[in-house]
């Protein structure tokens, strides 16, 4: 099946599960203060954007840009286990890429954990790079804090 992407209500079911797993891996993987992820309420403001990605009916994965006025920010990337490899997550950056594009933006900013390697990678081959806290973040040990000019 081919996959698409469309705006997504974060209050929508399938979401709802893909960000629940999400949170608990979070949760998992890093202390609570090491936790920077959007619970479903904060994610339905208007400067948030929420895309999902579909294989056939079903939702995959979802990805959201919030637009921060002088730059962008990536949040809630999930792609569900079972669905990794197809291409989703590449899509999903593509695509929140080009609504940040759309708005005006010129930078994309992100905070992921440092544990996750392979989010980590695939951030870098979308011209992602390292650099120092931004916004309300803290430096810490457990979080990588990335930007790409778009």
């Amino acid at each position: 099946m081919a996959l698409t992407v469309q705006t997504g209500d974060p209050r929508d079911p399938a979401v709802v599960k893909l960000l629940e797993q999400s949170h608990a891996l979070m949760n998992d993987l890093f202390p609570a203060d090491g936790c920077h992820y959007l619970e479903i309420d904060d994610l339905c403001v208007p400067e948030i954007t929420m895309l999902t990605i579909q294989d056939g009916d079903q939702i995959i994965g979802c990805g959201a840009l919030s637009n921060k006025n002088t730059y962008g920010e990536l949040k809630s990337m999930f792609v569900k286990p079972s669905a990794r490899g197809k291409g989703a997550a590449d899509r999903l950056i593509s695509e929140l890429t080009t609504v940040a594009q759309n708005a005006g933006l010129k930078t994309l900013r992100l905070e992921t954990g440092e544990a996750l390697a392979a989010a980590i990678k695939l951030y870098e081959k979308h011209g992602f790079i390292r650099r120092g806290p931004f916004g309300d973040y803290l430096e810490h040990p457990d979080s990588t804090f990335m930007e790409s000019q778009i």
